[in-house]
């Protein structure tokens, strides 16, 4: 067996993902040094295996990626998806065909100049926004949380929605609500206890309602484009699916999985990509040395990821807040789909395994001041971009990010167009800016902050 850490909280058996801040809490690092980089945590009765460390991590996810594909169960998750969709509620052959799909659509739908285009278009919005500030501080949250939303509205649905209309911003209300009650006491008590409080009130409840509210939104799309598909000409993802449907009617690919796939485009891509924007926006006040913007792409050139390639200090920096952020400390949590011979141990089938990026995007063999912004980690002698395998912030392997590359996009995109026209100036002395995340239910997320804008 793995070396054991025992963290009893309560004197009750308590389910795993109750415990997943406390165990980001504890130094996966601190745990690591003492027991070695494969080791037994029990979070009450839950015992529950964490890799710490990169070579570990890879061996897990890309080494032995088989027997490490499947999603950690939850009983929250279980029940807002009842096992389908690209993400946490599906597993096996049923959620292999989903997303070999989802990855082959977006290929499909021009994972290239037509989304670079959306994009663009989106930023262009954003940018008037920003302007209408007049140098006014404000949260960035919403802003970013919109735009990024409603590039995901035209992927999926075709469409983007003007940013003061009702159903989107009950629609973002709702993605933003759920996001924030997972990390709530009802909702952890809910996954310890899911038979008894699925009659009592509380925050789980309220997922719940949330959860068939943007159901029904998804669906309402849906019937639009039911009515106006042509099989030949796919317009968006809902369509793609749709087509998918006729084509093969007794299987995997029907109204719920399309309905909750649609969902998790939002979660994984738009959700993720904001929170990233957002620490991006607070680091570059921080260290506002982004020159490249002016030489490269100019005052009134529209950027595009053609651009990337002549801008190896940019593509750093981003890389570098990826890195910092860790967006996804621990990893979204994998169960072992047999009984599973891990270098020396014996991990048995349906244990949860907590596969850690931070270990790699904080790994000193590999970034020798990982705790330090530091552009130089992703920047060769000759000021080139170098390339790390020890950069995995969105996973690698089988479950990797499979919206990895439109996030690149997004933020490339909307960075350096929010960078291209306005100096952003911080509420004090950036140099006393706090750059350190704050923990929540599986992700990191930048603490709040307050800015205003300058047109440059």
């Amino acid at each position: 067996p793995c070396p054991i850490v025992s963290i009893y909280l309560y004197l009750l058996p308590l389910f795993l993902f109750m415990f997943i801040p406390i165990l980001l809490m504890v130094s996966p690092l601190q745990l690591s040094q003492k027991y070695g980089p494969v080791f037994t945590i029990y979070l009450g009765s839950a015992p529950a295996v964490v890799l710490y460390g990169h070579d570990v991590v890879m061996e897990a996810l890309v080494t032995q990626g088989d027997e490490f594909t499947d999603r950690g169960a939850s009983p929250i998750l279980t029940k807002t998806t009842n096992g389908t969709g690209l993400f946490e509620g599906s597993n096996g052959e049923t959620w292999k065909q989903i997303r070999h799909f989802a990855e082959t659509t977006l290929d499909m739908l021009g994972m290239g100049q037509n989304i670079e285009k959306k994009i663009q278009k989106e930023a262009g919005f954003l940018v008037e926004r920003l302007k209408s500030t007049n140098g006014r501080t404000f949260d960035p949250t919403s802003f970013l949380s919109q735009t990024t939303t409603n590039i995901l509205c035209s992927i999926s649905f075709g469409k983007r929605f003007n940013y003061e209309d009702k159903n989107f911003l009950r629609f973002l209300h709702l993605l933003d609500e759920n996001a924030s009650l997972q990390s709530s006491a009802m909702t952890k008590l809910y996954n310890i206890f899911p038979t008894i409080l699925d009659y009592l009130p509380g925050s789980h409840q309220k997922i719940f309602k949330n959860t068939e509210e943007l159901k029904q939104f998804v669906s309402r799309q849906v019937d639009v484009h039911q009515k106006t598909l042509q099989p030949e000409h796919p317009r968006d993802f809902i369509d793609a699916f749709l087509i998918k449907m006729e084509q093969n009617s007794h299987s995997a690919f029907d109204h719920p999985n399309l309905v909750r796939s649609t969902l998790d485009l939002f979660t994984g891509g738009a959700q993720s990509t904001s929170l990233v924007l957002k620490y991006g926006l607070l680091v570059v006040m921080k260290y506002p040395k982004v020159h490249e913007i002016d030489s490269v792409i100019g005052p009134s050139q529209t950027p595009c990821m053609a651009d990337l390639d002549k801008m190896p200090y940019t593509d750093a920096v981003i890389h570098e807040i990826h890195r910092c952020l860790a967006l996804v400390p621990l990893n979204l949590p994998r169960t072992v789909i047999k009984d599973t011979f891990f270098r020396q141990y014996f991990i048995p089938k349906g244990t949860t395994v907590f596969p850690a990026l931070k270990s790699s995007l904080y790994d000193s063999r590999e970034f020798p001041n990982p705790q330090q912004f530091d552009v130089g980690h992703f920047l060769d002698k000759k000021g080139a971009l170098r390339k790390s395998e020890f950069f995995i912030p969105f996973s690698t392997g089988k479950r990797g990010c499979l919206g990895k590359k439109l996030i690149d996009i997004m933020i490339f995109i909307l960075l350096t167009t929010i960078l291209q026209h306005f100096t952003l100036k911080p509420l004090g002395d950036p140099g006393d800016l706090d750059t350190s995340p704050t923990t929540g239910f599986l992700t990191v997320a930048p603490k709040s902050y307050q800015l205003s804008v300058a047109p440059r």
